[in-house]
């Protein structure tokens, strides 16, 4: 069964660059597009799409406060964020609204395919923009210019250790050894200080890194 996709960005180029790239695919199906809201909540109210592509970073059209109302209309629609907002504080404010992926307008096309899968299937997906953005906040370091404590790969291997997955399916999914996963789980245990997985568990759920219904007991 394909993937129904709707699109909500007031752009018309990136609506048209959107629709091409997904109509190119069939694992996806797109049924339909808005360029206001209420276009948008009238396509929600008629489509209930599995994800909803949607860029609330356009003051005379779309929102953050939209995007609570999207969730009462259609609760079960996943929600992935393309947008080039580059505000920090404004992304934090999405992001603990409980969306479900987010990727700046910079990501290409393997990114994009992959966050709508993700979305669909209700876990989370971030760029590495985001991610950094992320981890800028968890340790305080907001517009510092700091390392982050993980590498996007560690963050990688931490999502997919949070999910579940052993070492050995890990290594398949991102087609690295299972040996170097192994060393980058003990380096990621060492930098955050860490003795137990669910310690790691817990830091991926309170920092959006994955979402708390997938991850084990």
């Amino acid at each position: 069964m394909r993937i129904s996709v709707a699109i909500a960005d007031s752009q018309y180029l990136i609506r048209v660059g959107l629709r091409l790239l997904l109509t190119e695919n069939d694992e996806v199906e797109l049924v339909g597009e808005a360029a206001s809201k209420s276009s948008l909540f009238q396509l929600l109210e008629h489509q209930k799409p599995q994800v909803l592509i949607f860029d609330y970073n356009h003051p005379n059209t779309f929102d953050k406060d939209d995007l609570m109302k999207i969730k009462s209309i259609s609760p079960n629609t996943g929600i992935l964020i393309i947008s080039a907002d580059n505000d920090r504080q404004s992304i934090y404010d999405v992001l603990e609204q409980g969306v479900n992926a987010f990727l700046t307008k910079e990501c290409d096309e393997d990114e994009i395919f992959k966050a709508i899968k993700a979305t669909a299937n209700r876990e989370k997906f971030f760029c590495h923009k985001i991610l950094e953005f992320l981890l800028e906040k968890s340790f305080g370091i907001e517009g510092a210019c700091l390392p982050t404590p993980l590498t996007p790969r560690e963050v990688e291997i931490v999502r997919w250790v949070a999910e579940g997955k052993t070492a050995k399916e890990i290594s398949v999914l991102i087609n690295i050894s299972t040996h170097t996963i192994y060393t980058h789980r003990k380096n990621i245990m060492k930098k955050l200080k860490f003795s137990s997985t669910s310690e790691l568990v817990l830091y991926a759920v309170r920092h959006g890194i994955v979402d708390s219904s997938l991850t084990t007991n």
